[in-house]
């Protein structure tokens, strides 16, 4: 096994710039060596991720008709560009009465400039060789036009479903980015069902006023007639009556606001992405993504509103970017039960340095979708302010597959509603806020569907203030096993509880200043 990295050498390593990519590295930005020196001194072997790469050659929005008044549809202008810059054409493409160079003949590819301005539009689909730079300025709304957004083919939550294509979605392609100081924004609240108890009285009436309707016992308002007949027959998840009509109840199947799926060499730098339908960012079974400076930002209230899952990838690393979402921040994914298992792919090699959480269920999570595994993973110079909870990992029976070999140190929390660290192999599909805290005590015989967590490490913990400091729930057939924390400090109203786990060792762990 490596050695840890210590905090300064990480320091050092996030100490780089931002600006947009060309060819293999980022012009003034993170550089393959800064990647391969920071997976070198991972505590696991890793291969450095690649970056995209893409031909140093640009063409504006603008040039394809587009318009940042807020009013016109941009759909076109960005399909018409990428086309123009993969030479999807005739050879004798224009720009707005600008001639430019077709991409025939040449190495296909480049970078669609978004300048200031509101860009309304409807899905953008990358291709391979294609980067998006937004303008500090620019900001890219989404159409909350369901007729834009026909239902396809996906896998959301761990299984095989059908959803609406994402506002921002790629399949099957390499060397894609996103970069620049601008805004995606996916018209949310077009799409989501609220909680009454969620929001205050003001906001309430607001969010009446839009129209829709509410349930019978007035906890809950749906944007339409169609999503309240999904949600009566998917219960508390969100797969709803396959034998519904799927354009009756297509705002129940709202999708996420980045899909990027099975494509590799990736990435995502300096954007902010806010208000989403459902989760804003999915990378899905996609290898060597770099994850860099990027902000998340969804209401508190926002159902399924997590900040970015990182499901069965490959090479990750996701660094000083900032969290404030209405559901897990931070989360890893690997498939949920028989679709997972079936698929068997595992989320191996990630590196998550210097990240913040606001609001959020967890700050970090692993779960509850882990089917295909989840091991290799640094969590290092992490700060959680005001979280559900901080460090979180979450399972049921049902699930199988291992989670193993995760790393968590100097992470750094205050104000943690319920549990500073909690393993829950009893999660029933809530926030930790809502769970009752109740153990299982059934012992059934272990099979493919048994989840096992085993070999994670807490050092440096560091947590000012949470309901409790360290809760474990394992399964009595497949006891959580060899838990280590040192070298950590916890304030909370209660201490460390566990049941059902083996191996757990404290070493230079206190609680409100006694040791454990």
């Amino acid at each position: 096994m490596k050695s840890t990295p210590s905090r300064i050498v990480l320091a050092a390593l996030l100490v780089v710039t931002t600006a947009g990519c060309c060819s293999q590295a980022t012009k003034g930005g993170i550089s393959s060596q800064e990647i391969a020196t920071l997976c070198k001194a991972a505590p696991f072997e890793m291969q450095a991720p690649a970056l995209p790469r893409i031909p140093d050659r640009s063409v504006s929005l603008a040039d394809f008709g587009g318009v940042g008044d807020g009013v016109t549809l941009n759909t076109e202008a960005f399909a018409k560009a990428i086309a123009y810059l993969t030479g999807q054409n005739d050879g004798t493409t224009k720009c707005e009465g600008k001639a430019r160079r077709t991409a025939q003949g040449k190495e296909q590819g480049g970078w669609v400039n978004v300048p200031a301005g509101i860009w309304l539009t409807g899905p953008v689909t990358l291709q391979s060789h294609i980067g998006l730079r937004l303008d500090d300025d620019a900001v890219v709304v989404f159409s909350s036009d369901q007729d834009l957004y026909p239902i396809i083919d996906t896998n959301f939550e761990g299984l095989d479903v059908r959803r609406c294509v994402s506002p921002l979605n790629a399949t099957g392609v390499h060397d894609i980015a996103i970069t620049g100081g601008g805004i995606f924004d996916g018209s949310g609240d077009a799409w989501r069902e609220v909680k009454k108890r969620k929001v205050g009285d003001d906001q309430w009436k607001r969010i009446l006023q839009r129209g829709g309707l509410v349930s019978e016992d007035g906890k809950v308002w749906y944007p339409d007639e169609g999503y309240a007949k999904a949600r009566a027959t998917a219960g508390s998840l969100n797969y709803p009556d396959p034998s519904l009509d799927e354009q009756e109840i297509k705002t129940f199947l709202r999708p996420v606001l980045l899909s990027f799926r099975e494509c590799e060499r990736i990435l995502i730098e300096g954007c902010t992405f806010q208000n989403s339908p459902c989760w804003n960012l999915h990378p899905l079974w996609c290898k060597d993504v770099i994850i860099r400076d990027i902000t998340v930002r969804n209401p508190h209230y926002s159902a399924n509103g997590d900040g970015i899952d990182i499901d069965a990838c490959e090479r990750v690393i996701l660094t000083g970017s900032t969290f404030d979402v209405g559901d897990d921040a931070i989360c890893i994914k690997s498939g949920k039960d028989a679709d997972g298992r079936r698929h068997a792919r595992k989320c191996k090699g990630l590196i998550i340095t210097d990240c913040t959480v606001y609001h959020g269920h967890g700050g970090f999570v692993v779960g509850s979708e882990m089917s295909g595994g989840v091991e290799d993973i640094l969590v290092s110079g992490c700060r959680f302010i005001g979280t559900d909870v901080g460090l979180r990992f979450k399972s049921t029976r049902g699930r199988g597959g291992l989670v193993k070999d995760i790393w968590c140190e100097h992470i750094y929390m205050k104000d943690i509603v319920t549990y500073g660290v909690i393993f829950n192999l009893y999660y029933a599909g809530v926030a930790a806020t809502e769970m009752s805290g109740k153990t299982g005590e059934d012992i059934i015989p272990v099979d493919e569907t048994t989840p096992e967590f085993r070999d994670c490490h807490f050092r440096d913990i560091v947590c000012a203030g949470a309901a409790q400091a360290i809760f474990i729930n394992g399964l009595p057939e497949l006891p959580i096993r060899n838990l280590t924390f040192s070298d950590s400090r916890f304030t909370a109203d209660k201490g460390a509880e566990s049941h059902y786990a083996e191996g757990i060792t404290f070493e230079g762990v206190t609680v409100n200043g006694e040791t454990l």
